[in-house]
């Protein structure tokens, strides 16, 4: 049986995450109030971010910019998007 959250990103109760997908704090928080739907769209918006901004994810500094990315996007309704960025 799935589990439901009401999801901080979409305003709405919806089907939960079946783990944390990220670690720490941040994780949990994630994982208490994130839908999959939302977290799919983050994704989504991370990989525009990576590719776009021809970020690596090993390095540290690319890493932090996607955490702070993350963190707006799923609770502060909001996140960068690459000024060059066109959508298909």
């Amino acid at each position: 049986m799935s589990r439901t959250v009401h999801c901080q990103k979409l305003d709405k109760e919806a089907e939960g995450l079946e783990r944390p997908t990220y670690p720490g704090e941040l994780g949990q928080k994630i994982f208490d109030n994130i839908s999959k739907e939302a977290w799919d769209l983050w994704m989504k918006h991370q990989t525009i971010l990576i590719n776009e901004n021809r970020l690596s994810p090993i390095d540290p500094k690319h890493r932090a910019f996607l955490e702070e990315q993350m963190q707006k996007f799923l609770f502060e309704g909001g996140g960068e998007m690459p000024e060059a960025y066109q959508p298909q």
